[in-house]
């Protein structure tokens, strides 16, 4: 049986970064990827924003690691010639009932260590965005875009030069806690076995799945497997068909499951529009279906009209869309990033990354950090 020092399973952008973390600590290290290529999941489908740390409880995993991964992360964008644009965004109260919640969201991103937040009045915001219609909101400057393909790729040019690699269709169905020389884990995929005494799960919208198929000895008591869901959250995104009238980043105030509506702009100034929240279910291949359905451009076009009243009829056309790995279904509250280590489950060496959604991107250096603790 083939043995190595350490399995990442997932190319995404966390399990990257991840890989990266254990390589450059010395230990001989693969990550697994069910699929052709790296970053082709939830890494690949999303807005590609630099989370300041906004929105998140004061004190949680998610708070903590965005700010953290924020500044690691343009640090590391600078370092290595990634492109990335700190563009800075607006968060803003459509209407007078808004401004209490929208300063409540301005006082915990300050407590969450956000710098640079600047509270404005309606003609302040016109002065930035001139066809912005909004009654106050809020600039938070530490907010930006990234390439995130650009930086996947050098991730793992990180990881390969110091001697680690990626082996793309190599799907992971289980995980054997007890059977490995040493007390490592062994991995199956197909009809193949290895053996490696630390194994980090970060497979993205496969990682709850993954961490339900552990066998072995018993985890340590008390300790609850996660269960995946049987509803995903669909997120479609709109692109709009002229040139943007924007500088910055526009968000509404967040929604339940997720941020709103909002406007994201790609390096080159496209913008784009969503993620909204679809609830969908796998399909018989446990796939998703990715198509964004034209018939939701109405309610993308009174959304953004909310804030953009002068948006022209017909200019938004369907773009892309993710499905994000929530750990709760409709109507349940946002929950931490799970972080499942041998402290939690009693497996040495086994960490699952679970749930890792906005701002898994931003976070991603920070978690990679996260782990190495773990272990």
């Amino acid at each position: 049986m083939d043995r190595v020092d350490a399995v990442v399973i997932g190319a995404g952008v966390v399990g990257l970064a991840v890989a990266r973390a254990l390589a450059l600590s010395g230990r001989e290290t693969l990550v697994l990827e069910q699929e052709s290529a790296i970053g082709t999941g939830v890494s690949a489908r999303n807005s590609e924003v630099i989370h300041a740390g906004l929105y998140y409880p004061t004190g949680s995993l998610r708070a903590r690691l965005c700010v953290a991964g924020r500044d690691r992360l343009y640090a590391y964008c600078t370092e290595r010639g990634v492109g990335h644009r700190r563009s800075g965004k607006l968060v803003v109260a459509i209407d007078a009932r808004q401004r209490v919640e929208l300063a409540a969201l301005q006082a915990r991103a300050a407590a969450n260590g956000v710098p640079g937040l600047q509270w404005l009045e309606r003609e302040q915001l016109r002065m930035l965005e001139p066809v912005l219609e909004a009654e106050a909101g809020f600039l938070s400057p530490a907010t930006g875009i990234v390439d995130s393909h650009a930086l996947m790729l050098a991730l793992q040019g990180d990881l390969e030069t110091a001697g680690g690699m990626v082996a793309v269709a190599s799907k992971v169905h289980r995980i054997d806690a007890a059977r490995g020389p040493g007390g490592a884990h062994v991995l199956l995929s197909g009809d193949s076995e290895l053996a490696a005494a630390v194994v980090v799960n970060a497979a993205g919208l496969g990682a709850i799945g993954l961490a339900g198929r552990v066998s072995g000895s018993p985890p340590a008591p008390g300790y609850a497997a996660p269960v995946e869901p049987t509803r995903f959250a669909k997120g479609n995104y709109f692109s709009l068909a002229l040139r943007s009238p924007f500088s910055r980043l526009i968000y509404p105030l967040p929604e339940p499951g997720g941020l709103g509506v909002h406007l994201t702009l790609d390096l080159g100034g496209r913008a784009r529009f969503g993620p909204d929240v679809e609830w969908i279910e796998r399909g018989p291949d446990g796939g998703f279906d990715y198509r964004v359905d034209p018939a939701r451009a109405p309610a993308f076009e009174a959304a953004v009209r909310r804030w953009w009243p002068g948006l022209p009829a017909g200019v938004l056309q369907p773009d892309y869309s993710g499905v994000r790995p929530k750990l709760v279904g409709p109507g349940e509250p946002a929950p931490d990033f799970r972080i499942d280590g041998p402290a939690a489950h009693g497996w040495p060496g086994l960490v699952h990354l679970l749930g890792i959604e906005s701002p898994g991107l931003t976070a991603s250096l920070a978690l990679a950090d996260e782990v190495l603790s773990m272990l």
